[in-house]
């Protein structure tokens, strides 16, 4: 069996078929194909993709490879794949639709008999806040009420933000791109600046982004933090030390931030799109149940309301926030949980 990741190693499935059909070696071997993001599949012009590839124009049919007049890498490996995965269950249902379909939606309704959603896990021993070596103070899920506080002091100093230790405090680590939702934080930053609210910042991308949240740090110096740059030690320091954690995504086949916010007592304030919608619970208050805050639609005062209802339980039903930690800090998303799903994907692929 060939587990092949993404446009890239699109051809091994179609060379399967194609090449090595004949070798008694490769025969019988099954193949999955993952896809992490639908978006990038490369794409090239039918004949410099036949030329590169040896592959007869057999191949270059809208049934095979062409896709809208081009060779597309990966709808080679969507099509002639045994089975097709991606990174969340919910990313698998959106993909059959025009909107995330990125132009093979009727390909992948076509497929999802054969197409299983299985999230990404973290490594849980890089994202331990019990032990990780970058953070100013170790905690886990029995001290966190006394010690979490401690890293938002210290990356309070770090920064030069107010420093005050019940301030709340919203961290963002992303690529600044449309699709992670940083339109909507454009449309609402001024109101996003409350005097009550810290903003930290961490990631490069598009110019239009960096220069916003540059000059909000100018704007608001010492309640907002923009860091122009990628940094693991900073990432590590800003999941530690923040209250809330906010991936408002236009969609997000699985997101790991969240993830990981959920490891260190940090809660995800998300859009339930794709794995953001298939790991964070929302906050349900009369129920007592939920591990972060979810809004559904892709709208900027619709986040701007679920990040100001967070912030009203953070300051006035304390209890209610420790619980939501609690809860979050409880799950399991290691690897672990994932690899018994493979396993079972596996095992289905080869008939056991």
């Amino acid at each position: 069996m060939i587990h092949c990741n993404d446009w890239q190693t699109g051809l091994i499935p179609v060379y399967l078929h194609d090449s090595f059909e004949q070798g008694e070696f490769y025969r019988g071997i099954k193949t999955v194909m993952t896809i992490h993001n639908l978006k990038f599949q490369g794409v090239w012009d039918k004949k410099t993709v036949a030329d590169i590839t040896g592959l007869d124009m057999y191949y270059f049919t809208p049934d095979k490879l062409e896709a809208y007049g081009d060779a597309n890498y990966l709808k080679g490996g969507i099509v002639y794949a045994d089975y097709v995965t991606t990174v969340s269950d919910s990313y698998a249902e959106e993909i059959k639709t025009p909107f995330y379909g990125e132009g093979l939606d009727g390909l992948m309704r076509a497929r999802s008999n054969n197409l299983w959603g299985i999230v990404n896990g973290i490594d849980y021993e890089e994202y331990n806040p019990e032990t990780d070596p970058f953070i100013a103070q170790n905690f886990n899920a029995m001290n966190f009420r006394k010690e979490k506080v401690k890293n938002k002091l210290a990356l309070q100093e770090e920064l030069d933000l107010e420093r005050d230790g019940k301030k709340f405090m919203v961290g963002v680590v992303s690529r600044l791109t449309d699709q992670k939702g940083f339109d909507l934080v454009e449309c609402v930053m001024e109101e996003l600046c409350d005097t009550d609210i810290q903003l930290v910042i961490l990631g490069t991308g598009d110019s239009k982004y960096e220069n916003l949240f540059r000059y909000y740090e100018w704007k608001y110096h010492g309640r907002v933090s923009s860091n122009i740059y990628y940094n693991n030690e900073r990432a590590h320091k800003i999941y530690a030390a923040c209250d809330a954690f906010l991936m408002p995504s236009l969609f997000e086949p699985c997101g790991l931030s969240q993830l990981i916010s959920l490891r260190y007592g940090t809660v995800p304030i998300v859009r339930e799109t794709g794995g953001l919608r298939d790991t964070v619970q929302p906050y349900n208050e009369y129920e007592g149940t939920g591990t972060g805050f979810g809004f559904a639609n892709y709208n900027a005062h619709e986040m701007l309301s679920i990040v100001r209802y967070a912030k009203h339980v953070y300051y006035n039903k304390k209890r209610e926030w420790n619980k939501l930690v609690d809860r979050g800090m409880a799950i399991d998303f290691s690897w672990k949980a994932s690899a018994k799903k493979y396993e079972e994907l596996y095992r289905t692929m080869l008939g056991e």
